[in-house]
């Protein structure tokens, strides 16, 4: 029995936590490593690029809202990605078109485009403050908690209890479901196999008759979904900060390179190593081993190791020691 319940207090504070903040985490990283892989640049604006689309998501939650429109138990920000999709989308094809092909056009090298991505990360911040503001938003609505801790310990008897929150469930599943469908969109179509050439080898790929506009076309496509889907799914766990986003612009590249940047998948499951390696390490574990160990041997401390104000320290290191050790990644020689 002690032993069940020091199971279920990890799951409720480490293990689903991490799961969450994991998938968020790897939908920015598969954008920064879809970009670094076609377009050939590190894109510094990929937070405040999922901020941008999620901003949308917000204020057409309060329209749909106001005019009695709601998705049931779920949260009504489900009907509104497909509109924030379309507007991320045309802000980024916009950024685009005016910004990043001039560089391309001139084969910039990629150390500029990245500094090129820094000023669009400021425009990109100074438009989401004119238009929604920086102060928190919160656009929850519809059934909140799938499974209570009390409902738990009743139905179980066990001193812990099971929380389980509705946001925390969307996530997995939808991330699951978007990379799945981008996995085989990459793989098994006709454009997913023009991409991957156009990575691999650009003039061989035009020799080849592969239309470059076009890749470069569908490649922001995807990286507006998965920046607008990632941006909700983190505003719904969590709550709207426009400029928390900035602050995981950090995870997210760390997640890209410890899976091997222009790697999808490797950035996929970089996304969890990054954030399981930063909750357990903040874990405070002392009722953890109360559970565990004998009265005479519990301990007086928090057993952590490390302090939640070093959370992006974890980041920082496990980008350092990736890029010392093995800077080509977990997948080293895979990419798209």
């Amino acid at each position: 029995m002690e032993f069940l319940n020091a199971i279920i207090l990890l799951l409720n504070y480490t293990i689903i936590p991490a799961l969450t903040y994991g998938s968020q985490l790897a939908l920015g990283a598969i954008f920064v490593t879809l970009i670094y892989g076609i377009l050939r640049f590190a894109n510094f604006a990929t937070g405040d690029m999922m901020s941008f689309g999620t901003m949308f998501a917000v204020l057409l939650t309060y329209y749909f809202q106001s005019i009695g429109i709601s998705f049931g138990v779920l949260p009504t920000a489900l009907l509104t990605i497909p509109f924030a999709i379309f507007m991320m989308i045309l802000y980024m094809l916009t950024i685009d078109k005016f910004v990043f092909s001039y560089y391309r056009v001139k084969k910039s090298p990629p150390v500029q485009l990245a500094m090129v991505s820094v000023g669009v990360m400021f425009v990109t911040q100074a438009i989401i403050r004119i238009i929604i503001g920086p102060g928190d938003k919160r656009f929850l609505d519809g059934e909140k908690f799938i499974l209570k801790a009390i409902e738990f310990k009743e139905m179980t008897g066990f001193s812990e209890g099971l929380t389980v929150k509705s946001t925390q469930v969307i996530t997995i599943v939808v991330t699951l479901i978007v990379v799945s469908i981008m996995f085989w969109f990459l793989n098994k179509t006709k454009t997913g196999t023009s991409m991957r050439a156009y990575s691999d080898n650009e003039d061989l790929a035009l020799l080849s008759g592969i239309d470059p506009k076009k890749v470069v076309l569908i490649t922001w496509v995807i990286a507006g979904i998965l920046a607008t889907i990632g941006g909700i799914l983190y505003g719904l766990d969590k709550s709207y900060r426009p400029f928390v986003y900035f602050n995981n612009m950090l995870p997210i590249f760390a997640a890209a390179i410890v899976g091997g940047i222009g790697n999808p998948f490797g950035a996929f499951l970089g996304g969890y190593v990054i954030a399981f390696a930063e909750i357990f390490l903040t874990y405070a574990y002392k009722k953890f081993f109360v559970y565990l160990l004998p009265e005479a041997l519990e301990p007086n401390s928090m057993v952590q190791l490390l302090s939640t104000d070093y959370k992006f320290a974890i980041s920082f290191s496990i980008l350092v020691l990736v890029l010392l050790f093995r800077p080509s990644g977990i997948f080293e020689g895979k990419k798209i």
